[in-house]
């Protein structure tokens, strides 16, 4: 049965770590990236986007940036996924 299942997305957030925070400008608003949306594509490879808040404070909009490619930051998509997985295959079932 599992097999049939169809599995439209499997997406994690993961904390930025303070040390490896970024600064981005969207619209004229400059904005602090925090968390990073880590996605498995169907073909298994990764797809990671950012979301933080504005450096002015408030809420500001949802906007997603590029995630620069720098090795610290592929290695820690690398790693959570790595841990989401590991945590995923641990499940105990519903509460």
């Amino acid at each position: 049965m599992s097999s049939d299942l169809e599995v439209s997305a499997l997406a994690i957030n993961v904390t930025i770590p303070h040390e490896l925070r970024w600064t981005d400008t969207r619209r004229g608003e400059e904005f602090t990236l925090t968390t990073l949306n880590v996605r498995l594509l169907p073909d298994g490879r990764l797809a990671a986007k950012a979301y933080g808040r504005p450096v002015g404070g408030g809420r500001g909009a949802y906007v997603s940036f590029p995630v620069p490619d720098r090795p610290e930051l592929a290695a820690l998509v690398d790693g959570a996924a790595g841990r989401a997985g590991a945590l995923w295959a641990a499940h105990r079932g519903l509460g």
